[in-house]
């Protein structure tokens, strides 16, 4: 199936372009391009995961079906590989989708010297961290559509990444410094899915994780 790992390549060099087209347009409109470097062990280790995974499931992968490593017999159909690599496209859109909606207070990681607005509207009215939910869409599209073992756990990778760098990181940074406005949006705003992962006032699931 060398078209669909050079289709997996293509997918994610698309994602790159838009994700630089991003930094540029945020530059464009404002101070600079909102990529931050990770200022503690705990952001380092959010981070790595999803970067390394990303890499796995978007260029490690693809490259190692192209050289012949073997796939996976029970995810290799070739209806999971298509819907794979709809839901990686869908996946590619979404981030830079959202990544639009945050506006000048898109990050890459939080900064502790800055205090960006909270974003609560468009696709945030939804879910509270929809970049996370299309990048690990991406992801675990890529890996159906290049399903080998790199991908696979690559993917994994990007979803610890996604839940510590959400739960652990960027979570207690919203709520230090926005305080009670974040705490309101959030018991009304599912963490990945709507509904799901509400918190009450005091930080405490309002429904299932």
């Amino acid at each position: 199936m060398n078209a669909m790992a050079i289709t997996a390549l293509v997918l994610y060099g698309v994602f790159v372009v838009l994700t630089a087209a991003k930094t540029q347009l945020q530059r464009r409109h404002g101070a600079d391009t909102g990529i931050r470097r990770p200022a503690s062990p705990l952001a380092w280790a959010a981070r790595l995961p999803l970067a390394l995974g990303s890499l796995c499931t978007g260029v490690a992968a693809p490259i190692a079906e192209l050289v012949g490593l073997t796939p996976l017999p029970g995810l290799d159909q070739p209806a999971l590989r298509t819907a794979g690599a709809a839901l990686a496209a869908l996946g590619v859109a979404g981030t830079f989708a959202t990544q639009l909606a945050m506006g000048q207070a898109w990050r890459t990681t939080p900064d502790e010297t800055e205090r960006p607005r909270l974003v609560t509207d468009g696709p945030f009215r939804i879910v509270r961290n929809p970049i996370y939910v299309a990048y690990t869409a991406m992801s675990l599209g890529l890996a159906l559509a290049v399903p080998n073992p790199i991908a696979v756990l690559g993917a994994a990778a990007v979803l610890i990444g996604a839940e510590l760098q959400v739960r652990a990181v960027e979570e207690p940074y919203l709520r230090r410094i926005h305080g009670a406005a974040y705490l309101d949006y959030a018991a009304r705003t599912g963490r990945f899915l709507p509904g799901i992962g509400r918190l009450t006032d005091h930080g405490t699931k309002k429904g299932p994780r």
